[in-house]
C-alpha cells in the first residue's frame, strides 16, 4: 500500500475517527484504526464492538491496499506533523509495519493484520429518513444533560428516538430522563420515520454524533432496524448498536394538570438561582422558592456555612406555595431555555413541575422537587 494524502484533511479524519477507540483496551486490534487505500480514496475505520465511525477523504493511491496501526499514536503523530505537508503512507506486505513519511520526519508504526479487525455488520435497516443536521444537533444538545448515568438502569443510558404526536402532527420525539428530570424534544416527523421502531441510542453514540455535526446546514440521513442505528453525513458513517431495553412510560410523569403558573425572566432567574446555590453544600444542593403573587423568593440555608436569599419580582397569581429543587437541576434545565421568558407549571411541593420556553413548546423538561 502506498497513498499520498493532505495533512489537514487527514488529521480532520482522524479526530472524527480515533474517538471511538477506548484507551484501554483488552484486545489489541480494538486500540488500532484500519486504513485502507483504494480508488483514489483512503478510508479510515475504527470501533469499539459497539460503535463503528468510517471516513473517506481523497488522497493519491500509488499502489491500494489496506492495514491497521495504533489510533491514537497515529492522530498525535499527524497532529505534531507541520501543518500543509503531504503525507505519505506506505505499508510492505511482509513487514508489519506502516512507514508515515512528510517533509523530513519519518515514522514506522507497529501494524496488525486488517483480516483481524472487527466488523459491525449493520444488516438490513427497517427505516430510513434525513435530517437538518441542525435539527439532530439541537435535539441532542435539549436533551441529552437528562440521560441517565447510573449502570443498573441500563434502559435510561440514552436518548429514546421515537415516532409521537398525531397524524396530523406527526414528530420525531427525543426523551431522555434519570429519573430526577426528564427531557423531551419533538421535531416535525421527516418523510420515511413513520411507523419507525423506538429505539434508545447509547449515551457515547449520542455524544459522537454531536460531535460530528461541524456544519450546521448540512443533511444527515438516518437509518435504523430493532438493533443498530446509522448516522451519515458528508463523508462520514457512525453506526451503533442500540440499548436493548424497554424505555419505560416516561407519559406518566408527564403532568397535566398543574394549575399555577409562573413567568420569569430565563437569565434573571438562571443568575439568581446560580448566586444563592453558592452557599449549598455539595450533598444537599437544595434551593427553596417561595412563591407568592407577583414575587418569587430563593433561599438556601446551609447549616455548615450559611443561608442566602434573593429576590425576583414575577408573574404569578396562585396561591403562595414553597417548593425546593435541586439547585444544578434546575441550572441545567435553566441553561436548556432557548428564549429570554421560562414558564414553570406548579402543582404542590411533592408533585413535578414542568417547565417550558414560553414561546416555543417544542421542548419540555420536568423536574421532580426535593424535600427543603
Amino acid at each position: 500500500m502506498k497513498v499520498t494524502v493532505e495533512r489537514a484533511q487527514l488529521l480532520k479524519s482522524l479526530g472524527h475517527v480515533h474517538r471511538v477507540v477506548e484507551r484501554r483496551n483488552t484486545i489489541p486490534i480494538l486500540g488500532n484504526v484500519l486504513v485502507r487505500a483504494e480508488n483514489a480514496k483512503l478510508s479510515l475505520k475504527a470501533t469499539d464492538l459497539d460503535l463503528e465511525v468510517t471516513e473517506t477523504l481523497p488522497a493519491e493511491t500509488a499502489t491500494a491496499g489496506s492495514t491497521t496501526v495504533p489510533a491514537h499514536m497515529f492522530y498525535d503523530i499527524v497532529r505534531k506533523l507541520p501543518d500543509g505537508s503531504q503525507i505519505v503512507l506506505e505499508a510492505d506486505g511482509d513487514r508489519a509495519v506502516l512507514a508515515i513519511r512528510a517533509g523530513r520526519s519519518r515514522f514506522t508504526l507497529q501494524t496488525l493484520p486488517e483480516n483481524d479487525f472487527p466488523d459491525l455488520a449493520a444488516g438490513d435497516m427497517s427505516h430510513s429518513f434525513s435530517l437538518a443536521a441542525k435539527d439532530v444537533k439541537r435535539l441532542i444538545d435539549r436533551t441529552q444533560f437528562a440521560i441517565s448515568t447510573e449502570e443498573t438502569r441500563y434502559y435510561l443510558n440514552g436518548i429514546y428516538l421515537h415516532a409521537a404526536g398525531t397524524p396530523k402532527a406527526a414528530t420525531l420525539r427525543g426523551v431522555a430522563t434519570d429519573g430526577h428530570r426528564l427531557a423531551q424534544l419533538d421535531l416535525v416527523q421527516p418523510k420515511g420515520a413513520e411507523g419507525m421502531p423506538g429505539v434508545i441510542v447509547p449515551r457515547k453514540t449520542v455524544g459522537e454524533v454531536q460531535r460530528l455535526i461541524e456544519d450546521t446546514d448540512a443533511e444527515m440521513t438516518i437509518e435504523l432496524s430493532q438493533a443498530k442505528i446509522r448516522f451519515t453525513i458528508g463523508n462520514v458513517v457512525l453506526t451503533s448498536k442500540l440499548i436493548d431495553g424497554t424505555f419505560p412510560d416516561y407519559g406518566r410523569v408527564i403532568p397535566q394538570g398543574n394549575d399555577k403558573e409562573l413567568v420569569v425572566d430565563k437569565k434573571d432567574f438562571e443568575n439568581a438561582v446560580d448566586r444563592v446555590s453558592t452557599i449549598s453544600s455539595e450533598r444537599g444542593r437544595a434551593v427553596k422558592l417561595s412563591l407568592s403573587p407577583g414575587k418569587l423568593v430563593l433561599s438556601v440555608t446551609n447549616p455548615d456555612s450559611g443561608s442566602a436569599t434573593e429576590e425576583l419580582e414575577v408573574e404569578y397569581a396562585s396561591d403562595a406555595l414553597d417548593i425546593g429543587f435541586n439547585s444544578r437541576y434546575l441550572l441545567d434545565i435553566a441553561a436548556q431555555i432557548e428564549g429570554d421568558v421560562a414558564t414553570l407549571r406548579l402543582a404542590d411541593p411533592g408533585s413535578p413541575t414542568l417547565v417550558q420556553d414560553r414561546d416555543d413548546k417544542s421542548a419540555l423538561y420536568v423536574l421532580m422537587p426535593m424535600r427543603v
